[in-house]
């Protein structure tokens, strides 16, 4: 670990900022909730991706790669996985059709966020594996069920089995929402056969048509909270570092993971860290098909580069709400071309001391950004230390992933302009200027203007772009 940082982050759970102190700093845990592999993964979706990417990055910096864990699983047990499976594979065998499904789109989600430059986590496990007990024993669901029946947690009842919320004193205490001020509501099943309202699904009926495994409790599937309990058990143990996701899964989720995992492993918290990223917006609106402003990350990816798209989401601070809007992203366009043309293909040596400042400050990356342009600015002036610190800072948080002559053609070849005349042009003010010609140089430099091209001149020659 670098002893000269101090990590500070916000847990939703005290609802204060704290220094991050791991509980084996030999072995830095953290897990964050993935997708539901229905369909394509929206831009909403790619909030926490890349939000906890920043944060298992800084991470590996601070600890070394090899001692952080990243866990995010792939939940592919689902009501929705059904419904498409059962459309899209008519006549095929219910759970094979939903490993085709679930196949299909886990690859598109993993080529999507590839192109958001996020990493990989360490382990994405997928639900379907964790149902019943495992050869190598690792938590799994059915086993989990079955210590909280035996601790008084969980009951049966109208055939399925149900968390007590009554029998954990401090449910609510991450949403801080009190068992007796709440209402049933629209998130919270009322049946009658539930103890309390609030009391939720471990293990429900499954029909013919539907996925199921045979339990103690007859052919079924588990609900969804017990997935990520029995998943981060698997790979961080019952008490981990940093447990992290979206907003929208503070309650019931997270609220509910917390219950099972402490009261089936007996402990007193489940992560020592809980951290959540908040909402994101299209254009000032709630993103909602409806509207037409629905977007998935492969159609935006059409469009924009992924690094575009991922720091358009990092100029916002990850617990602030976000307005995605088209004017930010040209802007963010705008921001990488220049980064890119005056780092041209310097590979860095160090980070930044004050971009890992503001990283440590709980993942304030707006702040990393105003760094960064200082950093520009002193580089654009003859500053190689700065521009070394600029270019390692931009790869370290997923940035400068092609060469700056590459990047340039993306944005050439994106263009309707005619890139062999553009060149020809350049070559010939090139050649006028080394005949000290000026006149003609500028004249050129005009009629490129014309066309939309901006040329920007640097010590290792002349490259091109199209005006936004």
């Amino acid at each position: 670990m670098n002893p000269s940082l101090q990590l500070r982050l916000y847990d939703t759970l005290t609802r204060d900022k704290r220094d991050f102190v791991p509980i084996d700093p030999a072995r830095v845990r953290m897990y964050v909730c993935g997708p539901t592999v229905y369909d394509f993964a929206h831009i909403g979706n790619a909030r926490p991706v890349i939000v906890f990417d920043v944060l298992y990055r800084l991470l590996r910096h601070m600890y070394g790669d090899s001692h952080v864990t990243y866990v995010r699983n792939i939940t592919d047990v689902d009501d929705k996985i059904n419904a498409r499976a059962a459309r899209d594979f008519p006549g095929m065998p219910l759970n094979e059709a939903i490993r085709k499904v679930t196949e299909k789109t886990e690859a598109q989600f993993h080529a999507d966020v590839d192109a958001l430059a996020c990493l990989r986590p360490t382990v994405e496990p997928r639900a379907t594996d964790f149902v019943l007990p495992r050869a190598d024993g690792k938590a799994d669901m059915v086993t989990l069920i079955k210590q909280l029946i035996a601790r008084g947690h969980a009951y049966e009842a109208g055939g399925e089995v149900l968390f007590d919320t009554t029998s954990m004193p401090d449910y609510g205490a991450l949403s801080g929402r009190n068992l007796e001020e709440q209402q049933a509501g629209a998130r919270v099943a009322v049946d009658a056969h539930k103890k309390h309202p609030n009391d939720f699904v471990l293990w429900k009926q499954s029909s013919a048509d539907e996925p199921g495994w045979d339990s103690p409790w007859g052919r079924g599937r588990p609900g969804w909270h017990i997935e990520c309990s029995a998943m981060s058990a698997a790979y961080l143990g019952d008490v981990f570092d940093i447990h992290g996701g979206g907003l929208d899964l503070i309650f019931p989720h997270h609220e509910n993971e917390i219950a099972q995992s402490r009261c089936a492993h007996g402990t007193p918290v489940m992560a020592n860290y809980w951290m959540h990223n908040g909402f994101l917006q299209v254009e000032g609106e709630k993103m909602s098909k409806s509207l037409g402003n629905f977007f998935t990350i492969h159609e935006l990816l059409a469009d924009w580069p992924g690094e575009v798209l991922r720091f358009n989401m990092l100029r916002t601070h990850y617990r602030q709400p976000i307005d995605w809007t088209v004017k930010g992203l040209e802007e963010s366009w705008k921001t990488l071309d220049d980064w890119y043309w005056v780092v041209g293909d310097s590979i860095g040596d160090r980070i930044s001391n004050a971009v890992l400042a503001a990283l440590s400050d709980d993942l304030n990356t707006h702040q990393v950004i105003t760094v960064l342009h200082g950093l520009r600015n002193k580089a654009q002036s003859g500053d190689e230390t700065a521009r070394n610190e600029l270019a390692w800072s931009l790869r370290m948080l997923g940035f400068l992933r092609e060469s700056a002559t590459s990047w340039a053609a993306r944005r050439q070849t994106n263009a309707d302009v005619d890139a062999a005349k553009v060149q020809s042009l350049i070559d010939a003010r090139t050649a006028a200027r080394a005949a000290r010609d000026f006149k003609e140089s500028d004249r050129i430099r005009d009629e490129l203007a014309a066309m939309g091209v901006v040329l920007k001149d640097s010590k290792d020659g002349t490259t091109w772009e199209i005006a936004r």
